[in-house]
């Protein structure tokens, strides 16, 4: 009897352990895909049962290398793609779409003149996004500690083509507010890759891990601080990682931790 009893506990304790596994096992979910430089990225999240655990995109390297030398300026800058993040993504970790932009030959200020991507990971719907026209000059009360939302006075062929004098707060039409480190505004060299935050109306808009092209042709895994965002009200990421896969030519960029504010 003892000996049944041992056997159909072992086993029944077999079956939970199998079923935990099975809960416990990374699913992973796709999103949409763009064309981005003769090469597709796409989107995906990855889920532990019914939880998100890691968002993101998967750039290959070729969409690094055939970035045109010199892109066409245009005021508001013009996407290079615009994609969708899993339903999952949007609804758990607060991640609405992906903005990729090439700047071939940078922006101010003087340390970020150097051809460098851009990624948004906004955070707010498309159509939010659509209506930041940096009418609205409102500043957020509080900045992540280090960081600065400064005006940037533009270059008279800047201030031409846009229209104003300064960037209030670093706006940008169709994006929004930038607030940078501010060791990263001051240094005399060009940067390599930092996290910025941007703003409008005062609130968080985006996480953009912004990233120089030397950077990335490295083809070295990395990580980018997220700082802790005052005032973020919703479900957010506190990790990024770029994780360079040799095998397929790739980085996956990834977004994981997500913590509510409390």
């Amino acid at each position: 009897m003892t000996q049944r009893f041992t056997a159909l506990s072992a086993t029944a304790l077999a079956v939970v352990l199998c079923a935990c596994a099975k809960e416990e096992a990374l699913v992973d979910v796709k999103g949409t895909c763009a064309d981005a430089n003769k090469a597709q990225i796409w989107t995906y999240a990855k889920t532990k049962g019914a939880t998100l655990v890691e968002t993101g995109f998967v750039v290959p390297i070729a969409s690094i290398e055939n970035a045109p030398l010199h892109a066409e300026m245009s005021w508001p800058p013009k996407a290079d793609a615009v994609i969708d993040f899993p339903d999952v993504a949007t609804k758990q970790g607060g991640m609405h779409q992906l903005t990729f932009y090439w700047e071939s030959d940078g922006h101010p200020p003087g340390a970020f003149l150097t051809p460098h991507f851009d990624f948004h990971f906004t955070t707010v719907p498309a159509a939010e996004v659509a209506a930041m026209d940096c009418k609205d000059v409102s500043k957020p009360t509080a900045l992540p500690a280090a960081y600065s939302l400064r005006d940037e006075p533009l270059p008279p062929d800047m201030a031409k083509m846009t229209g104003v004098p300064s960037l209030i707060g670093l706006c940008v039409p169709l994006m929004g507010m930038h607030a940078v480190l501010t060791r990263e505004i001051e240094r005399k060299d060009t940067f390599d890759g930092t996290m910025v935050i941007g703003y409008y109306k005062g609130k968080v808009v985006f996480i953009e891990p912004m990233i120089a092209k030397s950077m990335l042709m490295k083809m070295q895994s990395f990580d980018l601080p997220i700082p802790d965002m005052p005032g973020f009200t919703t479900v957010h990421p506190t990790k990024f990682h770029a994780e360079w896969d040799a095998a397929n030519k790739s980085y996956r960029f990834s977004m994981t931790g997500f913590t509510p504010v409390t």
